[in-house]
């Protein structure tokens, strides 16, 4: 059974900046449509780079630390307890640091539309996909990460 406050971990991430621990807990607690997860970040790292999604919304809320939400014109710290939006579109772009002292955890809810379609601005990358985010990849199906000149790529390549 899935559980906030003592999650099963299930992923995790070691590429500095970007390292993190994940509880997919809706997946845990066997949801179809809809994503959430948890993530734990310790001092100094991040969630993903700075993105867009085209196809799928997001929510995140500050369980515990001051992570920073940056978007693509601002960027301020979270507190605890915090719910911000990220909608489809430009306007939903985010990313999160943890540039505090403490642990930062964020319960991530989102939308699981397929195709999607992500948008990396600061290296200029598209990720196309048949497959939800978070979701398993499929087998067979669309998974193309691109530069705008076609060049594939890695899904950190370019960011920092």
């Amino acid at each position: 059974m899935a559980n906030t406050f003592d999650p099963e971990w299930d992923e995790a991430q070691e590429r500095p900046p970007f390292s993190w621990r994940r509880s997919r807990i809706a997946r845990q607690a066997g949801s179809r449509e809809l994503g959430a997860s948890i993530f734990e970040l310790q001092p100094g790292c991040s969630s993903f780079p700075l993105h867009i999604h085209h196809a799928n919304e997001e929510m995140l809320i500050v369980l515990s630390g001051k992570p920073t939400l940056r978007t693509l014109d601002s960027e301020r710290e979270l507190a605890e307890g915090e719910v911000v939006a990220a909608p489809a579109g430009r306007d939903g772009a985010h990313r999160i640091d943890n540039r505090s002292g403490g642990t930062v955890r964020l319960l991530v809810l989102s939308t699981m539309l397929a195709p999607e379609v992500n948008e990396y601005p600061d290296s200029g990358k598209v990720w196309a996909r048949t497959w939800a985010p978070g979701a398993p990849p499929r087998e067979h199906g669309v998974d193309l990460l691109v530069r705008a000149d076609g060049e594939r790529v890695d899904y950190l390549d370019g960011e920092s």
